[in-house]
């Protein structure tokens, strides 16, 4: 891991270095805080200045390094996916939807969709009915 690791290009480090501080602080915020407040105080970062990684790299490294992060469900990595997207100058949007289990209980999942197209949480999303549009 730490040969991959060291194969990457500097500005591929500096993409899961701060991606890795982001699902971690995500995971946090989504323990202490409301869903809307830690989503508001994440949407209103700056775009970046240094430059532009492409959203399928930025899927790429919040799914690696989510496997790190202890209960880095589907809602954190798509909050931080999110956050990173519009960092980044793309337009993306968390979706939540809901489903009954074959036993009757709701289960939830959460997914990013940017540029039209569903870029994290696809697998399965048929089976849920989305929510109330999330926050722009």
């Amino acid at each position: 891991m730490l040969r991959r690791l060291l194969q990457l290009s500097t500005p591929d480090r500096w993409l899961l270095a701060q991606s890795g501080l982001l699902v971690l602080c995500v995971r946090i915020g989504l323990w202490v805080l409301p869903y809307n407040a830690l989503r508001s105080s994440l949407l209103r970062r700056p775009k970046t200045t240094y430059g532009k990684y492409p959203p399928s790299r930025i899927i790429w490294v919040v799914s690696a390094v989510s496997r790190y992060v202890p209960k880095a469900s589907c809602l954190t990595q798509a909050i931080a996916a999110e956050t990173l997207l519009r960092i980044n100058g793309y337009p993306a949007a968390v979706h939540i939807g809901v489903a009954k289990t074959e036993t009757d209980a709701f289960e939830a999942h959460a997914w990013v969709e940017c540029q039209g197209q569903i870029v994290l949480g696809e697998l399965g999303i048929e089976r849920f009915t989305p929510l109330r549009p999330s926050l722009k």
